[in-house]
């Protein structure tokens, strides 16, 4: 949906190309990842990953201003595979690519449930920001699990809560459960800004 109050501009946070402006295309639907939050959870990365950046390959599957695939770019990952179906965002991310001399960034443009099986090879870090509205996460974690390299993780959002509270005459203070979607799932980190709730998950081996 739109966003009267969707900034012009965002800028990549840390790395060599720390503070360079990434504009903000205005297509229905796309929501820049905020300063705020894109800080969290790199700094969850950081730690996770041993600040280690260099073996890493990323997949920013709903790319839009590129915010969190330049991140990890800007960081150091090794290659970085943006998708991204809407042409005017597509540009943008190629006037950033070309300024920044970004040879580590291979863009693709089309649908991104459709383009995931042609993509060659696997993903050490997978970014799912899809829109909300087309609440496409259940069908996409199942599909990315088969990308995702042993011990990889896959960073999400969400307007949907990751736990769900029940309560009733035996349980009166409530039981929490994750919802059906995230089954097979481990939520390694996990915090909310506004009504946005963002998380890093891990596949459970079973």
């Amino acid at each position: 949906m739109n966003n009267p109050r969707r900034p012009h501009q965002v800028r990549i946070i840390a790395g060599q190309w720390k503070r360079t402006p990434l504009p903000v295309a205005t297509v229905d639907g796309l929501r820049p990842t905020p300063d705020r939050v894109r800080e969290t959870v790199f700094n969850w990365l950081e730690h996770l990953q041993l600040r280690r950046w260099d073996n890493r390959r990323c997949l920013d599957l709903f790319a839009g201003t590129g915010a969190l695939g330049f991140e990890a770019a800007s960081r150091g990952a090794a290659e970085v595979v943006m998708v991204e179906a809407n042409a005017a965002a597509l540009r943008n991310l190629q006037a950033v690519c070309d300024k920044l001399k970004a040879q580590q960034v291979v863009l693709r443009q089309g649908d991104a449930v459709h383009l995931l099986p042609t993509l060659p090879g696997k993903f050490d870090l997978i970014f799912l920001d899809p829109p909300y509205q087309q609440q496409q996460l259940p069908k996409l974690l199942p599909a990315v699990l088969p990308r995702l390299n042993p011990e990889g993780l896959v960073y999400i959002e969400s307007d949907q809560p990751l736990v769900m509270s029940h309560s009733d005459r035996q349980n009166p203070a409530g039981a929490s459960t994750a919802p059906d979607w995230l089954a097979g799932w481990e939520v390694i980190r996990s915090d909310k800004a506004g009504q946005v709730v963002f998380a890093l998950l891990r596949p459970i081996n079973v």
